[in-house]
């Protein structure tokens, strides 16, 4: 009777251990991050072009930079781009001076002199038309744009790329967590969670695949393609 009694904490004390080892294996899960990836050719770009002129006074720079900067918008007009994609994206009007080493009677350096104004005017435009691209910059060039601050572009509609970058990000994440779970020597439960992590970056060009726009009066351009990308983190419970 003794031994009997003597047995009974060993045994509630084995079935605690199983019971407990049982409930956090059913409380285990897997979580993987998936990366996905596409590429696409871009179909809009976008360039900051402008005019920056100089004059003895401020009106006489702001009258010559706005007399070319008509022109400009015109050219652009003419060439196709619709009053909507042209956007003012910076103005500016700044003395310009001169330096002096002279110094005054106290010995302190004399202050610079204003001999003149500089104005600045830029705008960004939206091309829709690739084609068309180097040919709007030979023109903005050709009446006076001399201020031209970069060409960038873009995919006028994303929606279907991150999609599919979702979808790779996905199946990224279910192979490598059955990956783990084979090595482990479980499977994978039930989904549990689903969450997309991703951390927004413009994409990159791949100079790779870049893609010529050729025209016999025209700049010429290399638009290349883009990347998309998502980031997923996902969950599974792990049956035994």
């Amino acid at each position: 009777m003794r031994a009997t009694n003597a047995l009974a904490p060993l045994a509630l004390a084995l079935l605690a251990a199983a019971f407990t080892s049982t409930t956090a294996l059913a409380d285990a899960r897997i979580t993987i991050e998936g990366q996905g990836e596409v590429t696409a050719a871009p179909d809009t770009a976008y360039l900051t072009s402008g005019v920056t002129t100089q004059g003895a006074t401020a009106r006489e720079a702001l009258d010559a930079n706005s007399a070319a900067m008509t022109e400009l918008i015109e050219t652009l007009t003419g060439a196709g781009i619709e009053r909507r994609d042209i956007q003012t994206s910076n103005f500016s009007v700044n003395p310009n001076y001169v330096y002096s080493d002279a110094r005054d009677a106290n010995g302190y350096t004399l202050p610079p002199k204003i001999v003149g104004y500089q104005v600045s005017n830029t705008v960004t435009v939206r091309v829709r038309a690739l084609d068309d691209l180097g040919a709007i910059l030979d023109r903005a060039v050709t009446v006076g744009a001399n201020t031209i601050n970069g060409v960038s572009f873009a995919v006028a509609d994303t929606t279907e790329l991150y999609d599919a970058a979702r979808k790779q990000a996905f199946a990224d994440a279910r192979r490598k967590a059955e990956l783990y779970a084979g090595a482990a020597g479980v499977s994978l439960g039930d989904l549990m969670a689903i969450s997309e992590g991703q951390v927004y970056t413009p994409p990159q060009p791949m100079m790779a695949r870049a893609q010529a726009f050729d025209s016999a009066a025209a700049v010429p351009v290399e638009a290349g393609e883009l990347t998309f990308s998502i980031g997923v983190t996902v969950s599974w419970d792990i049956e035994d």
